[in-house]
This record gives C-alpha cells, sequence and structure tokens, in this order.
C-alpha cells in the first residue's frame, strides 16, 4: 500500500511518528557535499563527422527502439534545446571528478571517445580545455588533464570492501545540471553484465538515480570516499529506471597508473575460453552450477603449459571463488602479466591445484562440410543429427590432430538444432570422452536414453565451446 494511502486511511500522527523514526535512520550528506562537491565537473566532448561513425558508442538519443537493448550508457543530450549543433558536428555531455590538484579528471571514456575537443567545467563556473591523456575502452576509463593548479579534488577509497546495503551518493550533471546530488543503496557488487564489450569488468550496482550526463561522475560512500565511476543504467526508456552500475574505482585507478606510467592499460591472461556450467551439473558431478566449464586451452599459453585441459572446471583463481563463469576474466584481467596464479580446478571429479603464470592479453583483441567414409548416424538418432569421419586431407585443412574430431553431416532433431549445432561442426568430445572417428562416437553415444543431456565440445572456424542436447522424451 502506498505511503500517502496509509495517512489518507490512518492519519496524520501515525505519519508523523514513521517519518520521525524514519529521518532518524537516514545519514546526512551535507558534508560529503559541502566537501566534494567543487571537485566534480561538467564535461563537454565535441565531435565532428570526421571522426564520428569510428567506433563511437550510441548515446541513448540516438539508440534504435529496441527493447532487448536494455543495458545502456548514459551520455547527455547531444547539444542543448535551442542551441542547435551543426549537422556535421555532436555534443555529448558528461561527467568527471578532480584525482590529483595539477589537473588530472577522470571520465568515462565513452563521454570522450573520438572527440576533437573536451572542455570540462569547474563548479567555480571557470571552463577549462582538457586533453585526453590516455583511455581504455575495455574499462571505459578516460584520463583528462587541464592547465591548472590547486584544483579541489575527491578522495579515492576501496572498492573491495564495498558491500550490499550500505548507502551510496553520487554527483553530475543529469541533464547538463551541475552538481546534482542523488542517494540509494548498493545493491550488488561483482556484477557482470554480460555486455561483450567489458567482459574484464565487475560492476558496483545501486539504485541510486542517475540519468543521462551522469557518466564518469564519482559514486561515494558515507566516508566520502569514491567508491565507483557512473557508467551504465538498465532501462527500456533510457532513462533511470533503479538500475545503476558503477565502474570499481580500485579498477580505474589501476588503468590510470597505467596510462601515466606506459600510456595503455594492459591485462593479465589464463589462455583459456570458458562458459557456464549450468547445464552439465549433471555430467560433471557438481553439487552445484559453481564454476567456469573449460571449453578452449589457447596452444602454448600460461594454461596450456600448465596442463588446463577442456573439460576442466574452474573453481578458484588466486583463492577468489568462481561462482559464474563470468567471474573469472575481471580477476585475470587486472592480475599482472607474467605473474604466477594459483588456479583450484575440478577434473574428473577431483580438485587439484594449478600454478599458472599469466599472460599479456593482446591488445587488439577483445574470441565445413566434409565427404566422410563412415558414418554414425544410428548412434547419433538420439541426439537428432549424424557425424562422419574426417579424410586426413580435410583435417590438415582444418589443423585438427590425427584422430581428432568427427565432422556433423546433418542436423535434423529439434533438440540439437536449438542448441545451435550446423552442418559442418567438428564434435571433438562426447560427455569428455575425446572422440577421432564415427565409430567412436557411437560407442560414446550408445548409452545416451531419452531425458539424458549429452555434453559435446564443438569446434566451428576458430571456436570451441561445449553443446549441452538434452534428448527429448517424445523424438
Amino acid at each position: 500500500m502506498a505511503f500517502w494511502h496509509v495517512r489518507a486511511l490512518l492519519g496524520g500522527a501515525l505519519v508523523v511518528a514513521a517519518t520521525g523514526a524514519q529521518a532518524q535512520s537516514l545519514p546526512d550528506f551535507t558534508g560529503i557535499v559541502d566537501k566534494y562537491a567543487p571537485a566534480v565537473v561538467h564535461v563537454e566532448a565535441k565531435t565532428t563527422g570526421a571522426h564520428r561513425g569510428k567506433g563511437r558508442k550510441a548515446t541513448p538519443d540516438t539508440m534504435p527502439d529496441d527493447q532487448d537493448d536494455l543495458l545502456r550508457r548514459f551520455f547527455g543530450m547531444p547539444g542543448m534545446p535551442g542551441m542547435p549543433t551543426q549537422p556535421s558536428e555532436q555534443t555529448s555531455l558528461g561527467s568527471g571528478f578532480i584525482i590529483s590538484p595539477d589537473g588530472y579528471i577522470l571520465t568515462n571514456d565513452h563521454v570522450v571517445e573520438d572527440a576533437d575537443k573536451v572542455t570540462v567545467r569547474l563548479q567555480d563556473r571557470r571552463t577549462l580545455t582538457a586533453k585526453v591523456v590516455g583511455a581504455d575502452p575495455q574499462y571505459d576509463i578516460a584520463l583528462l588533464k587541464v592547465d591548472a593548479a590547486a584544483l579541489p579534488t575527491v578522495t579515492i577509497g576501496d572498492s573491495r570492501t564495498v558491500k550490499r546495503g550500505q548507502w551510496a551518493l553520487a554527483i553530475g550533471s543529469p541533464f547538463g545540471l551541475d552538481a546534482t546530488v542523488t542517494h540509494g543503496i548498493i545493491s550488488a557488487v561483482g556484477r557482470n553484465l554480460g555486455s561483450g564489450d567489458q567482459p574484464y569488468t565487475s560492476f558496483i550496482q545501486t539504485d541510486v538515480p542517475i540519468n543521462r550526463g551522469n557518466s564518469g561522475g564519482p559514486l561515494f560512500n558515507l566516508q566520502g570516499q569514491v567508491i565507483g565511476i557512473n557508467s551504465q543504467i538498465y532501462s527500456t526508456s533510457g532513462g533511470y529506471q533503479g538500475l545503476s552500475f558503477s565502474i570499481p574505482i580500485d579498477v580505474a585507478m589501476n588503468a590510470v597508473q597505467q596510462i601515466k606510467e606506459k600510456g595503455y592499460v594492459s591485462r593479465g591472461m589464463l589462455g583459456v575460453t570458458v562458459q557456464p556450467v549450468d547445464d552439465f551439473v549433471k555430467n560433471l558431478d557438481l553439487p552445484n552450477a559453481s564454476g567456469a566449464l573449460v571449453a578452449q586451452v589457447t596452444p602454448g599459453s600460461g594454461a596450456d603449459k600448465a596442463g588446463l585441459k577442456q573439460g576442466d572446471v574452474i573453481l578458484s583463481f588466486n583463492g577468489t571463488p568462481i561462482m559464474q563463469s563470468a567471474d573469472l576474466p575481471p580477476l585475470v584481467g587486472m592480475t599482472r602479466p607474467g605473474a604466477m596464479a594459483k588456479v583450484e580446478i575440478l577434473r574428473d571429479g577431483k580438485k587439484q591445484a594449478v600454478d599458472v603464470k599469466v599472460g599479456e592479453l593482446p591488445r587488439d583483441k577483445n574470441a565445413l562440410a566434409s565427404a566422410g567414409t563412415d558414418t554414425a548416424g544410428d548412434a547419433a538418432a538420439a541426439l537428432g543429427l549424424t557425424v562422419q569421419d574426417i579424410d586426413a586431407s580435410t583435417r590438415s585443412e582444418l589443423g585438427l590432430k590425427a584422430g581428432e574430431g568427427v565432422v556433423v553431416g546433418k542436423v535434423s532433431g529439434r533438440a540439437a538444432a536449438s542448441a545451435g549445432l550446423q552442418a559442418g561442426d567438428i564434435v571433438l568430445m562426447v560427455n569428455q570422452k575425446r572422440v577421432g572417428s564415427a565409430a567412436a562416437f557411437r560407442e560414446a553415444t550408445k548409452g545416451i536414453k531419452p531425458g539424458d543431456t549429452a555434453m559435446l565440445l564443438v569446434r566451428r572456424d576458430d571456436t570451441t565451446r561445449f553443446v549441452g542436447i538434452t534428448v527429448p522424451s517424445d523424438r
């Protein structure tokens, strides 16, 4: 029942009492605002037609009306009411905050990406030209520098200590309204959004109201320390709907240090491709769906040299449990290349610890038909597909070793089609048994019954992943 309905039914006395109790429990944010609002700036980035379209991410105002695309970064509005920009120029408005008295400012990469000119407006109404010192699209971090001294600064906190339920405060320029203050609580930590362009960031989720133009602004805790950078919202309309996401300040400051030292951000690389274990809990004899299933091991990588294999389940990385596969990339990415990492895995139902030397993720990366001699049609009928042997010449063209894999000749069943299998896919394993011939495939699948889920390791082009096919009972 809404608050005002309670008032109408029960009278003002109850309302007064409830309001008094609520007032006693709410924190006073005025001290934080008075001290740190002067260190929050308004950011304006102008982009001409010469740069627009070279990878610039769409603003909520220019994004297509796609209700499936709910996760959105929030620029300010292109231009301002009554002041239209030229067709060849686009203006994006955002926020930022000063991290050093000599003029270093932190904001989001998507606010200043491809900009020809960036200016910042301070709380004292000074407008200064800013230079983009460096940026990292993966973390969505940009470091700016203005020519000024003795500037007010924020205090940097520790995002690793953030807990659900804690109060949080945002200051920024939504819709160009400078120094707007909003508050809420921490809704979740370590939130991976599953967005392909930011697999190395685990966000802080809050219910702090933030909108277009808040991008790049600080998220404070009750001690007045910055714990995050406001970056994205989850919305069907482009406006705030109760779900906001911030980049942890530890991630951002790590990027800042690297940009200052070498001009770019490097990340650790384990050398594996992982996927969720959800569909394979029974196959892998797991007590629950925690962990990351290794679908592919990069030849020559640290994981390869340490002996990690397809089908292993990574349970923890340097002591941090892996609850879902998306937890692993941020942990590895923040690890210094060359460092040794302790990786706990589950293999054949047994846990073991493996020491892996972390490599460096390449900076430019973010991931068949065959005439066979023998066909395993009957053996795979339950799965709704047929497979064929691969001849020596085709195997060589595909880069496969002798006795490795069979090719899918036809997909006829609903379950296999729903799982995304296609003719020409290469099946390397069935229920963690390697198959190198149609006969081996027949042997590996002969015990599969209606209701069972078969776990296939499938390669298509340069991508390898596990696929689960549940045999229907009505086939």
